[in-house]
């Protein structure tokens, strides 16, 4: 069961369509999706961020200092800055990372992308991910958006993911299934 149950996925795509109708609205998409990220990647990055959003004991008036600071810093649009406001002001900010990533999610699904999850044992450089996304677009027939990630578990190989369809070559993988042969046996 969830943690956060009171607060459901149905409700993260609300708030996000309505991010999206209104930056769409003010043709300002894509600024406010590249806003989006550069806070996903705050909340992946900073673990004292993380800890703010998720703290239930931070006032209301100071998360929207923090928020008030960052679209300073960072020259948020003042739609961007007031949504993240009003999130606060609704007491669901704490839900800032599911919202944000379904307004990238509607973003991508718009322009007709397909998600795909890219995990390697070891790190790819640009050219390499872009050849795998070049790949990847010609097989499924689509524009790709492939998020990747570097895996020091997967020992060597490559995870991908596009929607349900899994591709595993990893040697974890392998050495999983032959695991499993010998027990069967």
């Amino acid at each position: 069961m969830s943690k956060d149950t009171g607060f459901s996925i149905s409700s993260a795509e609300r708030y996000s369509l309505a991010l999206f109708e209104l930056s769409e609205e003010k043709n300002i998409l894509n600024q406010i999706e590249e806003q989006s990220l550069s806070i996903l990647n705050l909340i992946n990055q900073s673990r004292d961020f993380f800890n703010i959003i998720k703290d239930p004991t931070i006032s209301q008036d100071d998360l929207s200092k923090v928020v008030n600071k960052l679209a300073e810093n960072n020259g948020f649009d003042d739609l961007f800055k007031n949504f993240l406001n009003f999130l606060i002001q609704k007491r669901r900010f704490f839900f800032i990372e599911r919202i944000l990533k379904s307004f990238i999610e509607i973003c991508s699904k718009k322009r007709g992308e397909l998600t795909a999850e890219l995990k390697s044992a070891k790190k790819l450089s640009s050219d390499e991910i872009k050849k795998i996304t070049d790949e990847l677009s010609t097989n499924f027939s689509s524009k790709m958006k492939l998020n990747y990630k570097h895996d020091e578990s997967l020992i060597g190989g490559l995870v991908i993911q596009v929607g349900s369809t899994m591709i595993d070559t990893s040697i974890k993988n392998k050495l999983q299934q032959i695991e499993n042969r010998m027990v069967e046996a």
